[in-house]
C-alpha cells in the first residue's frame, strides 16, 4: 500500500473530511527537538485500515481540519506510548485527542510486560521485524526519500493491524474497563503541561542538599524554566543542571564571587549573571523539598506494601509499578488511608488497594 503524502490544504480537508467518518484511526507524529524547548512538528501519520498518509505540518499552515479530527468524540484514535503525541497536541490546541486507545496500555494489561516498546510489540505479535536504520531521520529535511515516508506510513499502517487484534484480547480478558480507564486518564491536558514551579521535580540530585540549597535550587529550576519556555530553547541551554546545584550549595552573592564558579560559561555569566543572583537573593526561605527516606517502622511498612504489590501483580501477571508505583506506596506510609493515591482509585483499589490499605496500621482518633 502506498502511502499517501498530503502537503495542501485541500487534500488534508479531503482526507480529514474521509476519516472523520471512520469509528477509529491510528495517529503517530514525527518531530525534531535539537535546539528548541517545544518539539517542531515535521509530520503526523493516519491510518484507517485502507490507506496510510503522511501529513506534512511544515508545509501546511492550517491544520484546523487535522485537530478537528483528533478532537472528534466519535472517532477512537489508536497510538502507542502517546504522551509525547498528546504534548505535542496539546502544545497547539489546548486539549489532548480523544477518545484513545493506547497500544501500550493494552499490551501491558494482556501480560506483554512494563512499556514494551512499538517495535518490540508489532515483532511480537505480528512476526514483522522494523529496520530502524531510518528512526534518526531528520524529519524537518524536505524532501523526504520514499523509504523514508514509508517508514513513517509503516507505523500507522502496523498500528491498524494490531487494533483489532488486542482490543479482542482485551476484551476477552475482561479487562476492557481497566483499559477504557488508564487511557481516559491519558486525556487529562494538565499532564502535558510543564509549570515552572514544578520545574525542580526534574532534578535528580535534590535530596542530597540541605534545606536552604534545596529552596535555592527550586528558584532556580523555576527560573530556567521560565527562560526555556520563553527563548524556546532546550533547558540546559540556559543553565545545566550542575550550574543550579553549585551555585544552590554555594550562594554566590556577588559578580565576582558569581564569576569563580566553574560550572558557569562566560557567555552564560554575561547574559544571565544579573539574574542569577537576583534570583538566589530573592529565593524563598529554606524549605525541605524532598522528603526524608523511610527509616524504621515506616520502612518495614514499606517493604510489606512492595510484597503486597508483588504478589498482585504475580496473579493479575501486571507489573508491580504498573499497579502501584514506588509514591504511591509512600504516600500510604506517610499519610494512610487519606493519601491521594492511584492504586486507591478505579480498577485498582479492588486489585489491590484494599489490600494494601488492610495493611496500614490502625489509625488513632
Amino acid at each position: 500500500m502506498t502511502p499517501l503524502w498530503i502537503d495542501t490544504a485541500t487534500q488534508l480537508q479531503a482526507a480529514c473530511a474521509r476519516w472523520s467518518a471512520r469509528p477509529w484511526i491510528t495517529v503517530d507524529t514525527e518531530f525534531v527537538r535539537i535546539d528548541t524547548y517545544r518539539a517542531r512538528l515535521c509530520l503526523v501519520q493516519v491510518g484507517d485500515g485502507h490507506e496510510n498518509a503522511c501529513i506534512d505540518t511544515l508545509a501546511i499552515d492550517d491544520l484546523q481540519p487535522l485537530w478537528a479530527l483528533l478532537h472528534n468524540p466519535a472517532v477512537l484514535k489508536v497510538l502507542h506510548a502517546c504522551s509525547q503525541d498528546f504534548e505535542i497536541v496539546v502544545e497547539h490546541t489546548g486539549a489532548t485527542p480523544a477518545p484513545v486507545f493506547d497500544t501500550q496500555i493494552a499490551a501491558t494489561l494482556l501480560g506483554f510486560g512494563d512499556q514494551i516498546g512499538y517495535a518490540g510489540l508489532v515483532e511480537r505479535c505480528l512476526g514483522v521485524v522494523i529496520d530502524k536504520r531510518l528512526s534518526r531521520t531528520d524529519w524537518a529535511r524536505r524532501p523526504l526519500t520514499g523509504p523514508e515516508i514509508a517508514y513513517a506510513a509503516d507505523d500507522v499502517r502496523h498500528l491498524a493491524t494490531l487494533y483489532p487484534t488486542l482490543q479482542q484480547q482485551v476484551a476477552d480478558a475482561g479487562r476492557l474497563d481497566w483499559l477504557a480507564e488508564d487511557c481516559q486518564r491519558l486525556t487529562d491536558a494538565n499532564r502535558y503541561s510543564v509549570r515552572p514551579d514544578d520545574a525542580w521535580q526534574r532534578l535528580k540530585g535534590l535530596g542530597r542538599l540541605d534545606a536552604a540549597s534545596q529552596s535555592r535550587a527550586v528558584a532556580l529550576a523555576a527560573w530556567r524554566e521560565t527562560q526555556a519556555q520563553a527563548r524556546n530553547r532546550p533547558r540546559k541551554w540556559i543553565i545545566e543542571d550542575a550550574a543550579i546545584y553549585q551555585l544552590a550549595e554555594r550562594a554566590p552573592d556577588s559578580a565576582a564571587a558569581l564569576a569563580q564558579l566553574s560550572s558557569l560559561p562566560p557567555k552564560t555569566l554575561e547574559r544571565h549573571g544579573s539574574a542569577l543572583l537576583a534570583v538566589l537573593q530573592e529565593a524563598p526561605a529554606a524549605r525541605q523539598w524532598m522528603r526524608d527516606e523511610l527509616a524504621g517502622d515506616d520502612k518495614a511498612l514499606f517493604k510489606r506494601l512492595q510484597a503486597l504489590v508483588r504478589e498482585a501483580g504475580e496473579r493479575l501477571q501486571l507489573p508491580p509499578g504498573y499497579l502501584a508505583p514506588r509514591q504511591d506506596l509512600e504516600a500510604l506510609v506517610r499519610t494512610g488511608p487519606a493519601a491521594r493515591a492511584g492504586v486507591l482509585q478505579g480498577w485498582r483499589r479492588p486489585a489491590v488497594g484494599e489490600a494494601l490499605l488492610a495493611a496500614l496500621p490502625p489509625t488513632s482518633d
